[in-house]
């Protein structure tokens, strides 16, 4: 049980239902792909080794954080209280294991070494980020965001390759998103949804950072606000989250009025993240640092789900 605590399944959940969320929203415009496609076992096996690498990088992140974790938080303390250390770290290496000999298999399928490339440098960044990139000014932050954001650009590497597969443009030395292929709409909506991720994640950790100051300085850690101090990571958090509103205001000066059902995942993503604002300023306690947490988590999880929403829409629409 506090072994399945550990690897944040809930968060292993959000995942998945990305990829096949975006998946099905991909099939949905250009049609189903039987050998390659949303229920085809190459995917599955692209999810299966993405969900793999976030548990085993949740895993050591927590072995490095023992110390910081007893002070910012005793209560969801795990590893060294009911799962011993050395069975964490077997754990990691082993999921790791399993997570890149599904990358290698899925590289040989597909003829393509980018998803074997991908997973081993997220391996080893989740790595490098758990045991020295987080001690490092705003270089864990931005490592952490940028790995969220690979999740949806990941999925849209594969389905534009399967699509470009059955096309007559495709040639033996096919690279993502490169070429004249009708399918680049799938790098169009994957980019947006990765800067999207990106954005919010990168906020997200900046305030998580505040929640998690005392502990941090016991690692230690030189974090934004460690270094900067809460008034300046608030402005550089708010200024982050400035980049949503921007977003979902361009996406919605040129949607149709008629069409802004659509947006409303986009636009209650915008609301949440409004909330922040509303409450950032005033925060000064880890509660209210949580309470924003868990906001901008909710945006992220609003925005990120956007394709499974837009295909409700047109089923029951």
């Amino acid at each position: 049980m506090y072994f399945i605590k550990l690897i944040r399944p809930i968060n292993l959940l959000i995942v998945a239902l990305t990829m096949y969320g975006l998946g099905w929203y991909f099939e949905s415009i250009f049609g189903k792909v039987v050998d390659f496609g949303l229920s085809s076992l190459p995917f599955f096996l692209l999810v299966s080794s993405t969900i793999l690498i976030a548990a085993a990088g949740n895993i050591i992140n927590d072995y490095f954080d023992i110390k910081a974790d007893r002070i910012n938080k005793p209560e969801r303390l795990i590893i060294g209280k009911h799962v011993k250390r050395r069975v964490a770290i077997v754990s990691h290496w082993g999921i790791n294991f399993l997570a890149f000999s599904i990358a290698a298999y899925l590289s040989y399928v597909m003829n393509s070494f980018l998803y074997l490339f991908i997973h081993l440098l997220s391996i080893n960044i989740l790595w490098f980020y758990s045991m020295k990139g987080k001690r490092l000014f705003f270089t864990g932050n931005v490592l952490i965001a940028l790995l969220t954001a690979m999740v949806t650009l990941l999925v849209g590497f594969y389905f534009h390759q399967v699509y470009a597969m059955s096309s007559a443009e495709f040639n033996s030395d096919y690279l993502p998103f490169l070429g004249e292929l009708k399918h680049n709409y799938i790098f169009y909506i994957s980019l947006g949804l990765a800067c999207f991720a990106f954005i919010l994640n990168l906020a997200r950790e900046i305030v998580k950072d505040m929640e998690d100051v005392e502990g941090d300085k016991k690692l230690p850690a030189k974090t934004l606000p460690i270094v900067l101090g809460y008034a300046k990571s608030k402005v550089v958090a708010a200024v982050v989250l400035s980049g949503t509103i921007i977003g979902s205001f361009i996406i919605w000066l040129n949607t149709d009025s008629l069409n802004l059902l659509s947006l409303a995942p986009i636009l209650l993503s915008a609301f949440f993240v409004v909330l922040c604002y509303v409450l950032l300023p005033k925060a000064n306690s880890k509660k209210d640092y949580r309470r924003i947490n868990h906001l901008i988590k909710l945006a992220m999880v609003s925005g990120m789900l956007t394709p499974i929403y837009w295909n409700l829409l047109v089923i029951y629409g």
